[in-house]
């Protein structure tokens, strides 16, 4: 029930003309777009779980929302489609969902990276585990340990290893 709130008072914020890219992703791809919220209120409620002080913040647990959130948005497209489309499209909505959403250049930079971190890590378990068989599972405990070890950043300008999670406070 929870989530249903969650959904709506993100819908609510969204301009007509945002509001209209929303549905239009939906209408070109519904399986897509249901897949993809679906992803989102699970690795909300995880990150809620996990990380209660920082998981709606600037801190490692949205860091570890938003690397789990690409996971399972992978895991999902990857069980309707193929590894290469699904890529695709978590690339295309997760920075749709920037656009929609905006944020100050640090946060958009911090979710991005996190957001290709998550993407990367689902990519990199397709040699060992066939795309139909993956679970959530498989991803909290070695997001957990990016977590662990996420760097603190305080710049936009700062290069940061591609392997690892950001955070700004």
């Amino acid at each position: 029930m929870r989530f249903i709130g969650i959904f709506f008072r993100a819908l609510r914020s969204l301009t007509f003309n945002k509001l209209l890219k929303v549905f239009s992703i939906g209408i070109r791809h519904p399986l897509f777009a249901f897949l993809y919220t679906y992803a989102s209120l699970k690795a909300f409620a995880k990150a809620k779980e996990l990380y209660p002080a920082s998981s709606s913040n600037s801190g490692i647990g949205n860091a570890f929302r938003h690397a789990y959130w690409c996971c399972l948005v992978m895991m999902y497209f990857c069980k309707i489609s193929s590894p290469e489309k699904a890529l695709t499209w978590c690339k295309r909505l997760t920075a749709m969902h920037e656009d929609l959403f905006p944020n100050k250049a640090l946060e958009t930079k911090m979710d991005l990276h996190n957001n290709r971190v998550g993407m990367d890590y689902f990519m990199s378990l397709l040699q060992g585990v066939h795309r139909q068989f993956f679970e959530s599972s498989f991803f909290i405990e070695e997001l957990q340990k990016k977590a662990k070890y996420a760097v603190l950043i305080t710049s936009a300008d700062e290069e940061v290893d591609r392997t690892k999670l950001i955070y700004l406070e």
